[in-house]
């Protein structure tokens, strides 16, 4: 228990040294870069887990591509932005580095046809899909004109103070109410425990609105105008719970995985918690709501 305190604490840490350097330099290409560690991490424990199933050519390219994908909307938008240049063809160079490593994970049916199945390209696209296409959203997130600093502690704020919560309301209420969410996936997990999360994710929402508003007066962090109207705490709210559904989508989402790859963890790298994709697997799915509304606030509110 305390080796997983501690690689807790100490993931924790790099989050927020990666996010301190983003904000005090106003330049996403330093959370860019805790981004790419994720997906290139993420991706070879992804490839490990599935072992004999794809060969090492596969597993190569798909290290490559998945890296390359992320790397090239990055940088491209980084550029975009730094010069002014309007449109932003940035997602359009992201997604054909994207289809050129999938149109490669399928030409290797014509070049090895003999060491390539259809099985196996299946189970290497699965590799190559998760985690980095999710980790692009996440990059969407972080490169946002506006609100990413919001956006980027959604998801890695909320979803350990809704674990939280999900956590102790299991502890205290489980044994009277032992409704599980998905017994075949992951036992542990309790209707209740749920609860309690998104009772926790609603209060850390209005923690996290006071304490940007806060910030943000001191110039800690950049100002936006989704504090200059307390009725904006009700968006704080919403968002916070929905974010918690999604992560625990993400999170029963890996458990399936890890259950029909008929392993425990997906890697080792954190003592008591397993792999980069058992620490994030809740982020992965989070970033899709926290993109989708704040995009969708940019777009109407200007």
């Amino acid at each position: 228990m305390l080796k997983r305190y501690v690689t807790g604490i100490a993931y924790m840490a790099v989050l927020l040294a990666f996010f301190v350097l983003r904000v005090h330099f106003a330049e996403p290409l330093f959370f860019d870069l805790l981004i790419l560690l994720f997906a290139v991490i993420g991706t070879f424990e992804m490839c490990r887990a599935l072992g004999d199933r794809i060969d090492l050519v596969q597993k190569v390219l798909v290290q490559i591509f998945s890296a390359g994908t992320l790397l090239a909307y990055c940088v491209s938008d980084a550029v975009y932005q730094r010069q002014g240049i309007a449109p932003n063809y940035s997602p359009n160079i992201a997604f054909v580095v994207f289809v050129t490593g999938v149109a490669l994970l399928f030409s290797l049916l014509v070049f090895r046809h003999e060491k390539t199945s259809l099985a196996s390209v299946g189970y290497s696209t699965l590799a190559y899909l998760f985690p980095s296409l999710f980790l692009l959203v996440l990059a969407g997130v972080n490169h946002m004109p506006k609100y990413s600093e919001v956006g980027i502690l959604f998801i890695f704020v909320l979803c350990p103070c809704a674990d939280a919560f999900a956590y102790f309301a299991g502890r205290l209420l489980g044994k009277r109410f032992p409704m599980k969410m998905a017994p075949t996936v992951s036992p542990n997990k309790t209707v209740v425990g749920a609860i309690g999360g998104f009772f926790g994710a609603a209060i850390g929402a209005v923690g996290l609105f006071y304490a940007y508003y806060g910030l943000s007066k001191l110039n800690i962090l950049p100002w936006w105008d989704l504090f200059g109207n307390p009725a904006n705490l009700i968006l704080f709210v919403a968002l916070g719970v929905l974010t918690t559904a999604f992560a625990e989508a993400g999170d029963l989402v890996e458990s399936a995985v890890k259950r029909r790859l008929d392993i425990k963890d997906m890697g080792n790298l954190l003592p008591g918690h397993g792999g980069i994709l058992d620490r994030i697997d809740s982020a992965l799915y989070a970033c899709l709501i926290v993109c989708f509304v704040l995009a969708l606030r940019i777009m109407i509110s200007g």
